[in-house]
């Protein structure tokens, strides 16, 4: 017979590069102390398919922890909020267009928080995408139904007593670390072929000198550090030292269907213990 496959509880959020389908692989791999620090939280999978005492999520996306801090200030009545935008008076493209507008021009924080999740639902592919001005810009994605994700939202924040949210660098978060901690980094990966250069990559997003950045403090930490990347010549010398597991996932990488498969997908870790052995 076949193992029974882990639950995996869903994030609220549609997110470029969740973890949801490699939670159960990376709770595995993290080591097990009171509290887990995620630098790049995103839409939060890790978190939710962990069980640690208490969680320290950032992100530098400020619409992003915003949303988490308003869901975790009122949960029910955000909720109910968020459900008034999910009907088909909101699913056209002039309607889109105009709450689009609004979540770009509104200073009301909650406000702002609420339309995060509607343009997350009825936003092509669900990217999170700004322009030069900072302002949200992807289309509209013409769904049938955009499906309201009111049990994830639910779920999400019935966790929200473990943590903080802050929105800072990843640089910041590295700073003052519990000593009984352990670091989970998912930073914006680096580009899989080489016509995918670091110069269009980086644009309002995470350079190459970040990347070593990142991999300067996981392997300078004194904590347990534990990063995600692809597999890829770049990334294995980025994180020389450290302990490896490279592996094959099926991930949508392209927005052709036909030319969506597998991605090379690592996964490094850096252990104090082993370092200075």
């Amino acid at each position: 017979m076949n193992a029974p496959q882990p639950v995996i509880n869903r994030p609220f959020l549609k997110w470029a590069g969740g973890k949801a389908k490699l939670a159960a692989r990376i709770s595995a791999i993290l080591p097990k102390d009171q509290c887990l620090v995620e630098p790049f939280v995103g839409a939060g999978s890790i978190f939710l398919n962990t069980d640690y005492d208490h969680y320290i999520l950032s992100d530098i996306n400020p619409d992003l922890i915003n949303t988490f801090a308003q869901l975790k200030q009122a949960p029910a009545a955000f909720i109910a909020d968020a459900a008034g935008f999910f009907g088909p008076a909101n699913n056209t493209d002039e309607q889109f267009r105009l709450l689009r507008a609004l979540f770009n021009s509104t200073a009301d924080q909650y406000e702002k928080a609420l339309l995060f999740v509607y343009l997350n639902r009825f936003c092509f592919n669900g990217l999170c995408r700004y322009n030069q001005s900072g302002k949200f810009n992807v289309s509209f994605g013409k769904y049938k139904e955009p499906y309201f994700p009111k049990a994830e939202l639910a779920a999400f924040a019935s966790r929200l007593d473990r943590a903080e949210v802050l929105c800072r660098s990843f640089e910041d978060a590295f700073t003052n670390l519990p000593s009984d901690c352990v670091v989970y980094c998912d930073p914006p990966y680096v580009p899989l072929t080489s016509t995918a250069n670091f110069t269009s990559y980086s644009a309002g997003g995470f350079s190459l000198a970040q990347q070593h950045q990142l991999a300067k403090l996981a392997m300078a930490c004194k904590v347990p550090v534990v990063l995600s990347n692809h597999n890829t010549p770049e990334t294995r010398a980025l994180y020389s030292g450290a302990t490896l597991q490279c592996f094959d996932v099926q991930r949508n990488i392209s927005q052709n269907g036909q030319n969506r498969g597998k991605a090379k997908e690592l996964i490094a870790s850096f252990f104090p213990q082993e370092q200075a052995a």
